[in-house]
């Protein structure tokens, strides 16, 4: 497989666990809202959020370097 083709392939499953990223994200923040309009505790939730928040933004910059990786390789 060539250069080209790696980064590519690198760079479909970035854009996936980008898309899952933002999945659990936004499932997360409605469970935030739903428990805050019960009126229940929702520190461990909230933790949860910030963790997959991070996760995220790592996922976002890989997949950011990898679409400038391809670029420079297509050069």
């Amino acid at each position: 497989m060539d250069h080209l083709a790696l980064i590519h392939e690198h760079l479909a499953a970035a854009e996936r666990r980008v898309a899952d990223g933002e999945r659990h994200v936004a499932l997360q923040r409605e469970i935030v809202a739903k428990l805050e309009r019960n009126g229940s505790d929702t520190a461990r939730v909230r933790q949860l959020l910030s963790t997959f928040e991070e996760a995220l933004m790592w996922h976002i910059a890989e997949r950011d370097r990898l679409i400038r990786e391809k670029l420079d390789a297509s050069r």
